[in-house]
């Protein structure tokens, strides 16, 4: 409503003012939303503390359930967990924690036999998350050309260089995946990082789907350190076959990616259609296999080298139907 020839007067409903104990010449703060809407906070706009929790653990408790439950806080936006046993920690437990600790770009900052104290140390206000998704990408494309290099050659050297990269990949998985999901809950923090609410649902696939293929390349490399070690090897047809099987695949993520940015809906079509390219010669490796290589623990790192060539596959062309999708949403 206006108020003489010059102001203009926004009134606010009168159950908002109770809920927020707001009276008579209180201060409220208007923040701009990148749909140029407004939002009203009552009060002046702080910075947002930062969240707590203090989770009780029992000394028989078992590692991977200490970092599930880490992990969980995180992704819920707690900065600041305190970790108490209500005995001591044990050698195991502190071991896992300091891991995990490190994967979530967290510091400890208090530590004793019964209580750790840890604290993340990253502003997600000034996060990027287009940059950090793309690094994340270079990271799982580089484990992917050098998985497969090392497959080609029975390189174990270069397959255990491979392995080694999977921890950098989680890094960023856990990071976008808290600063998404904070995203999605907070106007705020969506409005600094230049998000969408449908950004954020398109963003965290994307983000499950490249550490997907990182682990799948993770998988390959594991193949071949463990027929190395066994002094065992994949015959040669077959090991044609999986090279370029593994070519398409990789390309196919690649181009899936850069179609993504870029909103290229023609090569994300093109990409899904490559699944029949897969699939054909996928079954001339498994025709191949049962020819040519008899011995048990061949054909067991064969066919979990093919499920892993197939599912890189199928994660691109996951991320070109987001591409598609996203080319036809609703313009706000």
């Amino acid at each position: 409503m206006a108020l003489g020839r010059s102001s203009l007067v926004v009134s606010l409903p009168k159950h908002w003012t109770k809920l927020n104990q707001l009276n008579q010449g209180d201060v409220v703060s208007l923040a701009i939303q990148r749909d140029q809407t407004l939002v009203v906070l009552p009060g002046v706009e702080r910075k947002k503390e930062s969240k707590q929790i203090t989770l009780h653990i029992d000394p028989s408790a078992r590692e991977v359930m200490i970092i599930r439950s880490i992990i969980a806080c995180y992704l819920n936006g707690y900065s600041s967990i305190r970790l108490v046993s209500k005995g001591i920690f044990s050698a195991a437990q502190q071991t896992a924690i300091r891991h995990i600790v490190r994967v979530l770009y967290m510091r400890i900052l208090e530590s004793d036999a019964k209580t750790i104290y840890m604290q993340t140390l990253l502003d997600e206000s000034r996060a990027s998350v287009v940059t950090s998704l793309r690094r994340m990408h270079l990271i799982s494309s580089s484990m992917c050309r050098d998985a497969f290099n090392s497959l080609k050659s029975r390189d174990a050297k270069l397959a255990r260089a491979v392995y080694n990269l999977d921890d950098d990949v989680d890094h960023f998985s856990f990071f976008l995946l808290r600063l998404l999901r904070s995203a999605a809950l907070e106007p705020t923090l969506a409005n600094q990082l230049d998000l969408e609410p449908i950004d954020c649902l398109d963003y965290q696939t994307l983000v499950h789907r490249i550490e997907h293929v990182a682990d799948h390349a993770n998988n390959i490399a594991r193949n071949v350190i463990m027929l190395d070690g066994r002094k065992q090897r994949i015959s040669d047809p077959v090991l044609d076959l999986m090279a370029t099987s593994g070519d398409i695949a990789v390309n196919s993520y690649n181009m899936a990616i850069e179609a993504f940015f870029s909103k290229d809906v023609e090569n994300s079509d093109k990409i899904i259609g490559k699944q029949e390219k897969i699939e054909k010669v996928d079954l001339d490796i498994a025709s191949k296999s049962f020819v040519s290589d008899k011995t048990p623990f061949v054909v067991c790192a064969s066919c979990s080298i093919r499920d892993s060539i197939k599912r890189i596959a199928e994660y691109a062309a996951d991320i070109a139907e987001i591409t598609i999708n996203r080319a036809y949403k609703a313009i706000s």
